[in-house]
């Protein structure tokens, strides 16, 4: 199956529509962050999901870890999925299950090392999908995504083997990579941010490109 994909740090109407057009299936909206790029107010996020046509899924990427304070930020932006950025445990997934009815749940594991497919295989169970990015948790500031880099596609490949969910892959994924990503991890779907964008705007030729490279990926 030719993996979806999921265009990241959507920042206007027209990103959105030039997203869509280029064969997106899910749109990624960036809540407060204590880094990267993308971040847009909890109104606009609110706009710009509610414009989003049915049948695209719209994701809204939190950083908080508590669950009360992630239902109150969905409860006002009214996504259709929540991206948990920031890694959180089992109970804390119960815990919004049990407040947000209906609305799926997204994982972020940071893929550093073996610790990170004992965390993801571990989280998977309680969530809707794992998505697998290159951010670092344990710096003065961390990163919850948004940084340009690739991980080690084996450790994904080996979470994607294990997992009983829908996994997604990113971590500085561009036209250039996507397809030999797609063949060591055989994901579910991709996420890309950084990768179709030039000086933080969405770039169409670049869109363009990293949208035919997994075309070709067709069985």
């Amino acid at each position: 199956m030719t993996p979806r994909f999921k265009i990241c740090c959507i920042q206007s109407h027209e990103e959105a529509a030039l997203a869509l057009r280029a064969g997106a299936s899910a749109l990624g909206l960036v809540a407060a962050m204590p880094s990267g790029p993308g971040v847009i107010d909890e109104a606009r996020i609110a706009d710009i999901a509610r414009r989003v046509p049915p049948g695209v899924a719209t994701f809204l990427l939190t950083s908080e870890t508590d669950p009360e304070r992630i239902a109150a930020q969905h409860a006002r932006c009214l996504t259709t999925v929540i991206q948990c950025c920031d890694h959180l445990d089992a109970g804390t997934h119960v815990a919004l299950r049990a407040r947000m009815p209906g609305v799926k749940r997204v994982q972020v594991v940071h893929v550093v090392d073996e610790g990170s497919v004992d965390y993801a295989l571990g989280i998977a169970p309680h969530v809707e999908a794992l998505l697998l990015d290159s951010g670092r948790l344990g710096g003065a500031v961390k990163e919850l995504g948004g940084t340009g880099r690739v991980h080690d596609w084996s450790l994904s490949r080996r979470i994607r083997e294990g997992s009983p969910v829908p996994v997604y892959l990113a971590g500085g994924l561009h036209g250039g990579n996507v397809a030999e990503a797609i063949d060591a991890v055989r994901p579910f779907g991709l996420d890309v941010c950084s990768g179709v964008r030039s000086d933080g705007a969405l770039d169409a030729d670049k869109l363009a490109r990293f949208a035919e490279a997994v075309r070709r990926c067709a069985p």
